[in-house]
């Protein structure tokens, strides 16, 4: 049972950095060792878990629909072995995440009813599109579309996002449908995202395309602001797929050249490297990482 346990936290490890040696350095075992695992692990699962290219590590269709189930597994050992009363359970978690409505409303309403469980445990939820510091920000838990490079981090990818450019009926109908890529950036109001870093606009990318409204009908730091903008009818949007989905569904929306190819946004859970971490904030990662790979997985 201890080397199936051991196999499976390999396997969480390797699929969370993507990275062999990275997932070796973090385990502290050899790279041959984490392997040598993995081969293991696919052997008496009779499935592959990774597609490994000189290049990248990816998961498997398989992979993905596995990890969830690995992590609880070895959530409910670590919890059996070391039991933590949930009265134990106590004090602040400090949250940061970007001003995305899917992430304040769906995700904190999931986390929120998981914690009702920890009356002792209190949230401060705080959204900033910007890059934070998370030691000078105090923050115990992060959320983030792109990967956060800073060695200070633990860093759980827990599924990606895409953007799609997306126009209201009534947009269409007045203006017709976009012949092509220079026809609609030459012909259509366009809505457009102040990065918060840099306060450049942010750049459309799609297929081969590349393109900076400039200057766009609407500019705002504010995705909800967007996403008004187009349902009214007024602007043509780069955002993202999640975000609008129920309203391609019901038809309000309709997404333009859904033949190119999209860019992929990772997502990200993060939080600070301490010494003696407070469990409160390991079990609010943990929940976290499952209602996010639930989400975005």
């Amino acid at each position: 049972m201890k080397n199936r346990l051991e196999l499976l936290h390999i396997f969480c490890t390797v699929a969370n950095t993507l990275h062999f040696k990275n997932a070796a350095r973090e385990l502290g075992i050899s790279p041959q060792r984490v392997t040598r695992s993995i081969s293991e692990l696919e052997q008496s699962l009779g499935e592959v878990l990774f597609q490994r290219s000189t290049r990248q590590v990816q998961l498997t269709d398989f992979a993905r629909q596995f990890l969830p189930r690995a992590q609880r597994l070895l959530a409910d050992a670590e919890a059996l072995i070391h039991p933590q009363p949930n009265h134990a359970l106590s004090g602040t978690v400090r949250i940061a995440l970007p001003d995305y409505p899917i992430l304040m409303n769906e995700v904190l309403q999931q986390l929120l009813i998981r914690l009702s469980d920890f009356p002792d445990i209190q949230l401060h939820w705080r959204t900033d599109n910007a890059l934070i510091d998370v030691v000078a920000g105090k923050i115990d838990v992060g959320i983030r579309f792109g990967n956060p490079q800073d060695s200070r981090l633990i860093v759980k990818k827990v599924g990606q996002e895409q953007d799609i450019i997306v126009a209201s009926p009534n947009l269409l109908q007045h203006y017709g449908e976009p012949k092509n890529w220079q026809d609609l950036i030459s012909r259509y109001p366009l809505s457009a995202l102040i990065n918060p870093n840099n306060g450049r606009i942010w750049q459309w990318e799609i297929g081969t395309h590349r393109h900076q409204p400039n200057p766009p009908k609407l500019l705002t730091n504010n995705i909800s602001s967007e996403l008004s903008a187009v349902l009214a009818g007024q602007t043509v949007a780069h955002i993202p797929r999640q975000l609008c989905q129920p309203y391609l569904e019901r038809g309000e929306l309709v997404e333009l050249f859904p033949q190119l190819p999209r860019k992929q946004w990772p997502c990200y859970l993060y939080r600070p490297k301490r010494q003696a971490e407070p469990p409160r904030v390991k079990r609010v990662f943990d929940l976290l990482a499952e209602i996010l790979l639930g989400r975005f997985g």
